[in-house]
């Protein structure tokens, strides 16, 4: 077991659920330490007996969801330009690159919110994307709905698989990376079908115009 894993194992020893709570809130603020590691631990912990599988989901659930405020309400203060700068001068010490922001920022203007809950289930842009969310000045009510939806998905597939590797848990991300692929074609998927509906929606108005 390696040094990061022990730490995590260590915290929710101490401090059960909460620690779990606590950990996913770091996640997303603090991206070194990945959700990909901590919920299976979590989820393996519960099949050792210590702590039960849904309280587990709901208190990863809401880690989540509480770290991707201070993200999102950092994008309402800066604008894209700030951000970038300041990642640039700071990022390091975060492992945050100033294209993590770009790309995150793209993401969110070429695909819209629905890409706030899709995204909570792509490792590269799972935490940032609440940085353009408050960018764009999306309704608050609306962005904690989809990011509580996609944080649920993602954190219970992930204590899940714990739960049922066992022991075997840092396999997890052997079994999750096709899963995320997946959810990032099945919304580009989506998004050209919604594109070409509204393209064939105008063109069909301007025929009857005619």
């Amino acid at each position: 077991m390696d040094s990061m894993s022990a730490w995590i194992l260590a915290i929710m020893d101490k401090l059960g659920l909460a620690g779990v709570t606590l950990m996913m809130f770091l996640e997303n603020v603090f991206p070194p330490i990945p959700s990909e590691l901590i919920m299976p631990m979590a989820g393996f912990w519960s099949a050792m007996g210590n702590m039960n599988i849904i309280a587990v989901i709901i208190a990863g659930t809401a880690g989540s969801v509480l770290g991707a405020l201070p993200l999102y309400y950092l994008g309402t203060v800066f604008d894209e330009k700030r951000l970038y700068a300041l990642t640039e001068k700071y990022g390091k010490y975060l492992l945050i690159k100033p294209s993590d922001i770009t790309n995150a920022t793209l993401w969110f203007n070429k695909h819209g919110k629905a890409v706030v809950f899709f995204g909570r289930m792509i490792p590269a842009i799972r935490s940032l994307i609440s940085i353009p969310a408050g960018m764009n000045r999306m309704p608050i009510l609306p962005f904690l709905v989809l990011t509580t939806l996609g944080s649920a998905i993602w954190t219970t597939l992930l204590a899940y698989a714990g739960y049922v590797l066992g022991a075997n848990y840092e396999q997890v991300a052997e079994f999750i990376a096709p899963i995320s692929k997946g959810v990032a074609v099945v919304v580009g998927l989506v998004l050209v079908v919604v594109a070409f509906l509204r393209i064939r929606s105008v063109f069909l108005i301007k025929i009857d115009k005619k």
